[in-house]
């Protein structure tokens, strides 16, 4: 499985998504500061200098030490063999005499015309299908959305009883939305027609008796890994501006929706790399709104404590309706939060959920990367417990937030209680910073 974590030649982009009503993912993209995105090629020769070694499982960094132990457990297994560098002495790099031959290893190395420059290596591991579920206890850089199975197998319409959640087929079963699983279920009345859906009823857990709440009719939406994002979602939407996604329950079989994709994840622009990193000691919990779907924050991604997770890009073309085009809207509980308390409806006595203190947006349009970070207004005037920075390469402005300010400009001189910011990225990583 190729990694989404390229370092070194991913150019970046964001249309920036604003917040609708009080949970919407907004889907009309920013008009400002429009770039064409610069690739930087990859170098895939050895110059000689100091090596750092880097391991990459589903585009989350995982540890030396993780990576030991899932070698030798089984969890992680290497691509084509084991890696072999210029310095075989080093001891970030594990030795297995026959590896799997499922494996795969892929380095990523930048070079400069110094021979004393370093040289940075970026191994990404891949476990095969039956073996990710397992791999992905082992990454703790970022839960949530963790890694499943069977991301690249196509799904096979009308054969999965809708009762049964598809997760050997990549999707991440949420159990604790008491939705059997799913991150969503839609029901569109009766009155539908080619133009649009209409009635359209959300599901709850009260009302839908656990594996039973996808049942005949109904749009059942999921969550994906950290990197990956849902698939499948009608060509017809609501038709007064309603999203509506999932794969659809008919004569008791779950169908496919979307005839561009087999699978049911999908990676966002394969020209963009955006992480969260954090460096607190406390985890994050960044929820994404299901969008198409209910649109409420119920796609998950931890990012625990020294470590860095992945935030989907969506490129604007993602989701199309009613002439948009579409960017994630995430959204950033105060610290120390869990997923299963943060990414889901909420209510006002917790700043956590729709209740959220911040919104972040990510989306690649016009062939830039536009990273945005602003209150989740109107919804609440909270104020998050942590800063948050933009950083990375070629990054065209200045964002953070820090102690309820908003602060753009060269040495972020220009501050606002309510205003956000937005920068846009022209080529390399970019990262959404967590800080005490």
């Amino acid at each position: 499985m190729k990694s989404s974590l390229v370092m070194l030649s991913a150019a970046f982009g964001l249309a920036a998504a604003v917040p609708r009503h009080n949970h919407h993912a907004h889907h009309q993209h920013h008009k400002e500061m429009k770039r064409d995105a610069t690739a930087t090629e990859n170098v895939d020769v050895f110059v000689a200098g100091p090596t750092i070694v880097m391991y990459s499982l589903n585009g989350n960094i995982v540890s030396e030490a993780e990576v030991l132990e899932g070698i030798k457990n089984g969890t992680l297994v290497w691509a084509n063999g084991a890696p072999s560098l210029a310095d075989p002495s080093s001891s970030a790099v594990p030795s297995t005499s026959s590896p799997p031959a499922a494996a795969s290893t892929t380095f990523f190395t930048s070079t400069s015309s110094s021979s004393s420059s370093s040289t940075s290596v970026f191994v990404s591991t891949s476990a095969s299908s039956s073996q990710q579920s397992a791999a992905s206890s082992t990454a703790s850089s970022s839960s949530s959305s963790s890694s499943s199975a069977g991301l690249d197998t196509t799904f096979p319409d009308g054969e999965i009883d809708c009762s049964d959640f598809p997760s050997e087929y990549g999707a991440v079963a949420l159990n604790y939305l008491g939705l059997g699983g799913w991150t969503g279920v839609q029901s569109p009345g009766f009155g539908s027609s080619l133009l649009g859906l209409t009635n359209i009823k959300t599901v709850t857990h009260s009302n839908c008796g656990g594996s039973g709440c996808c049942s005949e009719g109904m749009y059942c939406s999921y969550a994906c890994p950290a990197g990956y994002q849902k698939a499948h979602w009608p060509s017809t939407q609501g038709l007064t501006g309603q999203s509506v996604g999932g794969l659809l329950c008919k004569n008791g079989k779950l169908y496919k929706t979307n005839a561009k994709h087999d699978t049911l994840c999908i990676t966002g622009t394969s020209e963009v790399t955006v992480l969260v990193r954090n460096e607190m000691s406390s985890s994050a919990a960044v929820c994404r709104t299901d969008y198409p779907g209910t649109e409420s924050e119920t796609v998950p991604v931890t990012a625990n404590p020294g470590s860095t997770a992945n935030l989907t890009c969506p490129d604007a073309t993602y989701y199309e309706w009613t002439g948009k085009t579409t960017s994630a809207q995430y959204y950033v509980n105060p610290a120390g939060v869990s997923a299963e308390d943060g990414c889901q409806w909420g209510s006002s006595a917790n700043p956590w959920g729709n209740y959220a203190p911040l919104n972040l947006g990510v989306g690649y349009s016009n062939g830039a990367a536009w990273l945005a970070i602003f209150q989740n207004a109107p919804t609440t005037n909270e104020k998050l417990d942590f800063t948050i920075t933009l950083e990375g390469d070629n990054m065209d402005g200045k964002c953070r937030y820090s102690n309820g300010q908003y602060c753009s400009g060269s040495n972020y001189e220009s501050c606002s209680s309510t205003s956000g910011c937005t920068v846009s990225v022209k080529s390399g990583t970019a990262y959404f910073v967590f800080s005490d």
